[in-house]
């Protein structure tokens, strides 16, 4: 098998894809589409662009998604979760069964899991939660240990407590006002999970703000820690050229540690230049402000 041969198994692909269901999940909604090119190249933590508003459409740029689940043996099935937050989600949301969509993926960067049987905990803020559920699944096949811990800013936005109860060895839900599980942020409740489980590896996805504390207090405790960021894109194919690595082609996922936190949402001094032709290793590791990717969409 050639290079090439091996990519094109690999690699993202483009469906006209029949939606399925689009549910409400609390606060969310939650779309299965029929996309089996995708469902049978996806690893968890990677995402699919959605294209939105119809053929007429002024609204040129894709909306992407971590995917949530995937069902290779029920005829293909991909299913997202997304906030109706604006006008090109607010289109999804009025889909409705047998209408055709235009999907590519799945792209980016997927999670890597550990060789060996570890304890892992599984931090997930509002639906950035999402992509966390496909990545148990991989974890508890090679015999991990999977907790989570789920936060949001109320009950509704919790995505996903009773499958995580169901299906974790524990799960710690924390909302901002207290109408469910514990009252505060998910890092106040971290180093009672890390003691208490004995974490090996931390794994997170969620807002960028929680993101960047689960990494230092990771980091506190000397633990290592991936992140799926959530952020806003443009292409997600990389068309951007830039010295710092991106979300939709280096990422989603990234090594906590390796994130320049304090750079995310700007252009650094040290990333003006493009050589187009450097290493990835040798981009710094920031995110390009004119293609950022990640577990959820703009608008």
């Amino acid at each position: 098998m050639t290079r090439g041969d091996a990519e094109a198994e690999t690699g993202p692909v483009q469906v006209r894809g029949t939606v399925l269901t689009v549910r409400r999940v609390d606060a969310y909604h939650a779309m299965t589409v029929v996309a089996p090119g995708v469902a049978a190249r996806f690893r968890p933590g990677q995402f699919v662009a959605v294209a939105v508003g119809g053929p007429a459409t002024s609204m040129l740029l894709r909306r992407t998604f971590s995917i949530h689940d995937v069902r290779p043996d029920h005829g293909g099935t991909v299913e997202f979760v997304f906030a109706a937050t604006g006008a090109g989600t607010r289109w999804l949301a009025e889909r409705r069964a047998r209408d055709v969509l235009d999907i590519t993926g799945p792209h980016g960067r997927p999670f890597p899991v550990p060789r060996d049987p570890v304890s892992c905990l599984l931090v997930g803020g509002g639906y950035g939660s999402a992509p966390l559920f496909p990545l148990a699944s991989r974890l508890r096949d090679r015999r991990c240990s999977v907790d989570f811990l789920l936060g949001a800013a109320t009950g509704e936005r919790v995505f996903g407590a009773l499958t995580a109860r169901r299906t974790a060895r524990t799960a710690t839900i924390t909302t901002e006002d207290g109408s469910l599980g514990a009252r505060g942020v998910v890092t106040d409740m971290m180093g009672q999970i890390i003691h208490e489980a004995r974490t090996d590896v931390i794994y997170a996805c969620g807002p960028m703000a929680m993101l960047r504390q689960v990494t230092s207090l990771a980091r506190r405790y000397d633990i290592p820690v991936q992140v799926a960021v959530e952020e806003l894109m443009a292409c997600g194919v990389g068309v951007c050229i830039t010295r710092m690595v991106r979300a939709c082609t280096d990422g989603p996922v990234f090594r906590g540690e390796q994130v320049r936190w304090d750079d995310v949402g700007t252009i650094p001094f040290d990333a003006f230049g493009a050589p187009g032709w450097e290493p990835r290793s040798r981009r710094p590791a920031g995110l390009a402000q004119s293609d950022k990717a990640g577990s959820t969409s703009g608008d």
